[in-house]
């Protein structure tokens, strides 16, 4: 059997999901290859897959990490934008007739479904937001109802002319990101809800005290894990304001960043009771050993985490509709708190640890965790993958 994925570049949450369901479809006899670009690409080939470079269509960041739209609709402009898209669904026809795969999976990407169907191959989407989402600021909101018109109607129909679509959340009423998946009636078919994509579960690591005695953590105060995600311009701002914010943290904490660069060294950098890393490969370790995450409002943190059973802090990303979606959705079910992050400094992120560490949210994230741990993300995907091809 041979699977190419085409999972988004953009961050590491779309590939992170991917490459679990590659190597597990690799473990028995399937060959492999990924269609991607930008940070997607260097991560997957990092990861030891064959990867294609796709034609890659970006948006414009603020200094803040916040989305440009005004940059991102005039410039490059909507006919070049248009002609990229062209252009990645022609690159996407040369890497299917080259590689001949027995089934496409495409991770929030329209172009590969696109030249999969022309090219008859069976298509899978991969998807945890059903369309495009501009924030209703009154001078984006004519932009916002237009964008929300086309892409139900235009991008929800590609999602849908497909097999499968797979989202990787919980079922209802635990849908982190119900917001975000308007699904009209006529798709729900072919729509299923698989739960989360682990590559590593919690029953299958050691307790959390053997845990902080193997990665040298303290094991009578608090772990705090901020392993920081997203675009690299996105998170830059963001991962500067916390270093300063956690430095000056009680001691009564310990802290665990990651800068969330796959590259970069992994001898951490310790200051005072505040560890950084550039990387962590064995994040999920550190998932468990902590006592509570601070992280963007992205659907893959946020729902290990939840899988984790810890309770968290989201800062979502200024401008990003589905984080902000994805955050409030998880401080509806009592296991996070959201903080703007024009409203974040030392006190008020300080305020928020201490009332998930002494208020019944650790509580509430360990009877969701039991709620929401029988869902097999992983399993369930490589399933449906095999019977489609």
């Amino acid at each position: 059997m041979r699977v190419l994925f085409t999972p988004s570049g953009v961050g590491l949450g779309h590939v992170g999901r991917c490459i679990p369901i590659a190597r597990r479809l690799e473990r028995d006899g399937a060959q492999i290859l990924f269609s991607t670009y930008r940070e997607g690409l260097k991560y997957v080939q990092q990861e030891g897959f064959q990867a294609v470079e796709a034609p890659d269509i970006g948006v414009a960041v603020k200094p803040d990490g916040s989305i440009d739209f005004r940059l991102t609709t005039v410039n490059p402009g909507p006919f070049l934008t248009v002609y990229t898209i062209m252009k990645q669904v022609d690159a996407e026809i040369n890497f299917i007739q080259a590689f001949n795969p027995d089934v496409v999976v495409s991770d929030s990407r329209a172009s590969s479904l696109v030249a999969a169907k022309l090219l008859d191959i069976p298509r899978i989407c991969i998807l945890n937001q059903f369309q495009v989402f501009i924030p209703r600021r009154k001078r984006f909101l004519k932009l916002a109802r237009i964008a929300d018109a086309t892409t139900l109607t235009l991008v929800g129909r590609i999602w849908a002319d497909v097999m499968h679509v797979l989202i990787p959340d919980f079922p209802s009423p635990y849908t982190l990101s119900t917001r975000n998946l308007h699904i009209p009636k006529a798709y729900h078919k072919k729509t299923r809800f698989i739960g989360p994509i682990l590559p590593v579960r919690s029953d299958d690591l050691p307790d959390q005290k053997a845990l902080r005695k193997k990665l040298g953590l303290a094991e009578d105060k608090p772990i705090v894990f901020a392993p920081i995600s997203g675009p690299a311009k996105e998170r830059a701002y963001f991962t500067g304001i916390l270093r300063q914010i956690f430095s000056k943290f009680p001691d009564d904490y310990q802290i665990v960043m990651s800068l969330g660069y796959p590259n970069s060294s992994v001898e951490p950098v310790t200051d005072g009771n505040l560890i950084i890393h550039g990387w962590i490969p064995n994040r999920f370790e550190y998932l468990k050993a902590c006592d509570l995450v601070v992280s963007r409002g992205g659907h893959g943190t946020l729902s290990q985490s939840i899988c984790y059973g810890k309770p968290t802090i989201l800062v979502p990303t200024p401008s990003h509709t589905e984080q902000f979606n994805n955050a409030k959705k998880a401080v509806d079910l009592g296991v996070a708190e959201l903080i703007p992050q024009e409203n974040l400094n030392k006190n008020v992120l300080l305020e928020a640890v201490r009332k998930l560490l002494e208020n019944n949210f650790q509580e509430r994230s360990e009877q969701l965790q039991k709620e929401v741990i029988k869902c097999d993300g992983l399993e369930t995907a490589a399933r449906i993958i095999v019977d489609a091809a």
